[in-house]
């Protein structure tokens, strides 16, 4: 199987599935006693899927139209945290965000444009507002910045747009695998070879939750029947690599969180830092 799914199987399974996981999360999260000290955080974190869940399912049932409209508001509200966090212009926001509602519009009107002539434009569209202002300061960084965050937001979000069913698969299994990875990092991650981190970018991921994301990333995409080899590299590498990226940004910006309106995750790229990369190499693995 190369991960693609016959029309309507993603949502036959997804639909159950997410219905089952989120009333059993419910029922155990109702259930921690006062003492456990995330018990406030976990129910936040549960209210917000349980919102979260349905609007992304319903936008992705509508076929592509709904799929632009997610991948452009998502785009958006990711851009603007974005821009705070790489002290960006808001000339340099006008690009990122008109590209956050056009790249999934050409993916959802005219797929073929997004070829290497998409790239060309994008390049000399982050250059734009620095050449513009001749900001021989700091354009060059600038530029960067805006050029890195078209490829990380506006970019990968047209995969929702691409991947027809498939990002139903994509979604379910890095949200679920964001949770096996702190069950594999809490249960396994405390001393020996698995507790060693990833990265000193964030000291608590470790590779035992990497281990917890692959095997809950695996079951999702069996549960869904959309499996393959290549595709569970794509949304493991994801989980694993978006959320250091993130952090990577974060640091340099000296911020714990990108925002702090969504309740337990802090701002949309806490949430979607996974998804984004993962849905950039699902794409290029069912290419």
């Amino acid at each position: 199987m190369s991960g693609a799914l016959v029309a309507g199987e993603a949502f036959g399974r997804a639909i159950p599935l997410v219905a089952g996981a989120l009333g059993a999360s419910g029922l155990a999260v109702a259930a921690l006693p006062a003492r456990i000290r995330m018990r406030t955080e976990l129910r936040r974190r549960w209210r917000t899927w349980a919102i979260a869940a349905p609007v992304f399912l319903g936008a992705l049932f509508l076929g592509a139209g709904g799929a632009f409209a997610l991948a452009a508001g998502l785009g958006v509200i990711a851009v603007a945290e974005y821009v705070r966090l790489a002290g960006l212009s808001r000339a340099d926001q006008a690009v990122l965000t008109a590209a956050a509602v056009v790249l999934p519009g050409l993916a959802w009107q005219a797929p073929s444009a997004l070829d290497a002539r998409t790239a060309g434009v994008l390049l000399l569209a982050a250059a734009l507002p620095s050449l513009l202002s001749g900001d021989g300061a700091s354009g060059f960084t600038r530029t960067a910045r805006t050029a890195f965050g078209l490829l990380w937001i506006p970019l990968a979000l047209t995969g929702l747009v691409t991947l027809g069913e498939t990002a139903v698969a994509v979604g379910l299994a890095v949200a679920l695998g964001d949770v096996g990875a702190w069950c594999g990092g809490t249960a396994l991650g405390r001393r020996g070879p698995l507790a060693r981190p990833l990265s000193p970018l964030s000291p608590n991921k470790t590779w035992a939750g990497v281990a917890g994301a692959a095997l809950a990333t695996g079951s999702v995409l069996l549960a869904v029947g959309a499996f393959s080899p290549g595709l569970w590299a794509a949304v493991l590498a994801g989980c694993v690599l978006g959320d250091l990226l993130e952090s990577m940004v974060k640091r340099e910006a000296g911020v714990k969180d990108a925002g702090d309106w969504l309740p337990g995750f802090g701002g949309l790229l806490d949430r979607i830092d996974s998804l984004l990369p993962a849905l950039l190499l699902a794409a290029v693995v069912t290419a």
